[in-house]
């Protein structure tokens, strides 16, 4: 991989250009890293809206029709629903591991096989979850441990 850096102060802003032969996963991979890293989501805690990075967020959360948004040390809700925000983070990195949560791939340390062809995931700060059957298979793929 070659790497060029052009640096213009009569430019408006940054622009990233990449040239390739084809498009590979690696390349898909540093496109949605490269959008993830201009993100932000709107949510909520107690009366405040906040505006937060999505490469934050390690996991978000559907609990009695309200959806959570978690980062590595707080928590916040959003007015989406989980569908919704799935849609919207399909190519930033995030996956459904069960009916109610998805997560951020980047946030994960570890998997360990479970009963069932489950799969425990824990987080960078320890927190770990269940990811179901359904989606076990489309995780290891996603993270090229199959």
């Amino acid at each position: 991989m070659k790497i060029s850096i052009n640096i213009d102060p009569t430019l408006g802003g940054t622009e990233i250009q990449i040239s390739c032969p084809q498009l590979t996963p690696e390349t898909e991979r540093l496109i949605a890293a490269l959008r993830m890293m201009d993100s932000q989501m709107t949510v909520l805690k107690g009366d405040e809206t906040y505006m937060i990075d999505i490469s934050r967020i390690a996991y978000i959360e559907s609990v009695d029709r309200k959806t959570f948004v978690y980062t590595l040390d707080e928590c916040f809700e959003t007015k989406l629903k989980l569908y919704e925000t799935e849609e919207r983070l399909c190519g930033s990195g995030f996956l459904r591991v069960s009916k109610s949560c998805l997560v951020n791939l980047r946030h994960i340390r570890s998997l360990r096989a479970e009963l069932d062809r489950r799969l425990r995931l824990t987080l960078e700060n320890g927190e770990q979850m269940i990811v179901s059957r359904q989606y076990a298979d489309e995780l290891k793929k996603r993270l090229g441990v199959k």
